[in-house]
């Protein structure tokens, strides 16, 4: 190909597998030309092997299904697009086994960074096991940056989930809501937790506390069968506080389906402030983080590589009709 551009070899290499130091526009026209005649396509794996590295980069997400995982990782994918990096993405399903595998494959494809998406577990033996396998990907020369998973050895992008939570229970005080039910997720979930435990200390300070905390599923089933639950025991509530807004869809439809009026009989209110909502009605009220733009940030951070630093980007409460009062 060197012959047919009428160029060195090595002036070849550095325009197909890139380098320092760039040939003239003219050469590299001559060798893409070249190229194309000849039918040529980079091995990639040869690459990898002679930079340590692809231009690969992975996303692990905990379940793609859900909206706000997936505009995150929406982000993700168009800083990565913007890099001209290749994108490998995968659903963890909230096991972690399965997210330590995965990054150890990507590891062993030589990608040039990867983004973990999901929620910090509070069981320390995984996240011991989490840690371990993060520190020996981050050897390898990869990058790494994770979104809501504080506490490991890399990059963190995290959501100011327990200000955001108490700014949003002292927002539905404001608005006159006294008797509250929070559908708290799962206990094994840190994001769960924290926004849990944020709304029930703001509510502390204006003299309240929740009359029912119900675990459940964080999911869209979730949310309709823990209002179902409150509802079969004839809880005496007057707002439901769901800590992710695809629990508080649910809850709404258990709500719809049982007659209750959303929100003259019982307000809801969620946070995320997923697209999905856009659909939704009435509106509901809900934390507003943004998504996309952490999702740029963790693979900005993850590229960059360096020591770890942490940032946390502030939560916004927004009210909509599914807490108006009359």
């Amino acid at each position: 190909m060197a012959q047919r551009a009428g160029v060195s070899v090595a002036t070849a290499s550095r325009v197909l597998n890139g380098g320092d130091r760039v040939p003239r526009p003219e050469l590299q026209e001559r060798v893409k030309a070249a190229a194309d005649e000849l039918g040529y396509t980079p091995n990639a794996q040869a690459q990898a092997l002679a930079k340590s590295s692809t231009n690969l980069v992975g996303i692990l997400v905990h379940d793609i299904e859900d909206p706000y995982f997936a505009a995150i990782a929406n982000g993700v994918m168009r800083a990565a697009d913007e890099r001209n990096l290749l994108v490998m993405m995968a659903s963890t399903f909230r096991d972690s086994d399965r997210e330590i595998a995965y990054l150890s494959s990507l590891r062993a494809q030589r990608a040039r960074a990867a983004v973990m998406i999901g929620s910090r577990r509070t069981d320390d033996e995984s996240l011991a096991r989490t840690a371990s396998e993060v520190e020996t990907f981050l050897n390898s020369g990869a990058g790494l940056a994770l979104v809501s998973q504080s506490g490991m050895p890399a990059h963190t992008i995290e959501p100011d989930n327990r200000a955001g939570a108490a700014e949003m229970a002292r927002s539905l005080v404001r608005l006159g809501w006294r008797k509250f039910a929070v559908l708290g997720g799962p206990d094994s979930l840190a994001t769960a937790r924290d926004r849990r435990e944020g709304f029930v200390a703001a509510l502390a300070e204006a003299g309240l506390q929740p009359l029912v905390v119900q675990t459940g599923e964080f999911t869209r089933d979730g949310g309709y069968a823990a209002a179902g639950e409150l509802l079969d025991r004839k809880a005496d509530v007057d707002c439901l506080f769901a800590v992710n807004d695809v629990m508080a869809v649910g809850a709404m439809s258990a709500l719809r389906a049982r007659g209750v009026d959303v929100p003259n009989e019982i307000g809801v209110a969620g946070f995320d402030d997923i697209a999905t909502l856009r659909d939704v009605w009435p509106g509901l009220t809900t934390v507003r983080l943004p998504l996309e733009q952490m999702g740029r940030r963790a693979l900005e951070l993850a590229i960059a590589g360096g020591e770890p630093t942490t940032e946390t980007f502030k939560a916004e409460v927004v009210l909509r009709e599914s807490t108006a009062r009359g």
